[in-house]
């Protein structure tokens, strides 16, 4: 069952697997094989020619892992979908087939500090570069974007800071230069958001956050919308003219809606070797299955807890978009109109050292370097995550010095708050 007109929580449930067709297992099999049997010389040839949908190499496809791509594909609105190693494996992923040396990608400057550091260094091996605006600044967005420019590049609800990005804002702009948008999705989940209905083309999650939910699995997925005009120009010469690497075949060409999702399957895992291990895609499908229910409760706990803390005199600001007094209501209304997730930066009075004392005084939050738990997380960008970062980057990445990222998990919410009360007092006194 992959097709994605029946409601959310059934596709969670069931799209992507069937029965096991040889011993009838319900729940999708943990298909640890490296190989898969030909059923002859002509069998194999059409497999390696993409001539027919199957299995070669678990490098490239598996069937656990096929199971997660077409499930969260499903959630997404999406096309096909590509599963990977990690989220930081998963932009790669992305941006693969459509970069290539002397080309640049247009970010927002509000991202999770690995990502800026991803893109602001480590792609820069490649020939690759990445310019970084606010996108509240449209026409900063149209300015930065040249002809080298090969993507925009965003996340639905930015972490660490919450903020909301407006997708159908960037969505036009990549429009009109026609590039695609990729909109990493992994605060909001297909739950909150479907960046697709919204005009992006591709949609990056880190599957290791609230996709599986339980802190136990490391991996990422990229789905492709299948509506974008891969051959309109000449821009994107790995999908829309002769692939030197596969044989010479145009990949948009013979596979339409599909090219991408086979072009990353076939050139980008093949080559790049970034692929997801069976038993994680296990782990993930089992959690899928619960996301909605999980997100409610992630949602509902999160709005109670920074309406507490925004009253709090301990607290100079709470940047959670779900507060009616957040510049950014309105537009989480718009993206996010089952909730502004469950991820927010506190400021804390005391600056970093009342911080660092908050991180240290809490019980039932984990000071990990996650999000997404089920469990309540804390963690202190500035000194963590975003610590090899400047501090006005640090500041235009919603990661200043005196604030604290909270990830809110499913717990009582009332053991949610007492627990930053006490921690509160500790760390202000």
């Amino acid at each position: 069952m992959t097709g994605n007109t029946r409601g959310f929580d059934t596709l969670a449930v069931h799209a992507g697997a069937e029965p096991d067709p040889a011993t009838g297992a319900r729940q999708v099999p943990i298909y640890q094989s490296t190989s898969y049997v030909f059923r002859d010389a002509e069998h194999a040839a059409r497999l390696f020619n993409l001539e027919e949908v199957g299995y070669i190499y678990s490098r490239l496809t598996n069937p656990t892992v096929s199971a997660l791509a077409a499930r969260v594909a499903a959630l997404e609105g999406a096309a096909g979908g590509i599963g990977c190693s990690s989220g930081h494996a998963a932009q790669i992923m992305a941006l693969f087939p459509l970069m290539g040396p002397g080309r640049n990608v247009v970010s927002s400057s509000r991202l999770y500090g690995g990502t800026i550091t991803q893109f602001s260094q480590t792609i820069r091996r490649f020939g690759w570069s990445a310019k970084f605006v606010d996108t509240d600044d449209l026409d900063a967005v149209r300015a930065a974007i040249d002809e080298d420019t090969r993507a925009l590049f965003c996340e639905t609800i930015a972490n660490p800071g919450g903020y909301v990005t407006d997708l159908d804002a960037m969505a036009a702009i990549a429009d009109e230069a026609g590039i695609p948008l990729i909109v990493d999705n992994t605060t909001a989940t297909p739950y909150l958001c479907r960046p697709i209905d919204h005009g992006a083309t591709l949609v990056v999650h880190s599957a290791t956050k609230y996709m599986t939910g339980n802190g136990t699995v490391t991996g990422g997925i990229v789905v492709d919308s299948g509506k974008f005009d891969w051959s309109a120009s000449d821009k994107f010469p790995s999908l829309s003219q002769p692939e030197p690497a596969y044989h010479g075949l145009n990949f948009h060409g013979a596979l339409g809606p599909m090219a991408f999702t086979f072009h990353s399957i076939a050139v980008g895992l093949r080559d790049l070797g970034m692929t997801m291990n069976p038993q994680g895609a296990h782990y993930t499908l089992m959690g899928i299955e619960t996301l909605g229910l999980r997100m409610e409760r992630h949602v509902a706990n999160a709005k109670a807890v920074a309406e507490w803390l925004e009253k709090d005199p301990r607290i100079e600001g709470v940047t959670y978009a779900g507060l009616a007094s957040s510049p950014w209501a309105e537009r989480a209304q718009r993206i996010v109109p089952k909730g502004a997730g469950a991820l927010f930066t506190v400021a804390v009075k005391g600056g970093y050292d009342a911080c660092v004392k908050l991180v240290d005084s809490l019980e039932l939050f984990s000071h990990v370097a996650n999000l997404g738990d089920t469990r309540s997380l804390i963690i202190h960008p500035a000194s963590t995550t975003h610590r090899q970062l400047e501090e006005d980057q640090q500041i235009a990445a919603g990661a200043a010095p005196n604030v604290v990222r909270i990830s809110i998990g499913i717990e009582n919410v009332e053991d949610i708050i007492a627990d930053l009360d006490q921690g509160l007092t500790k760390a202000t006194a």
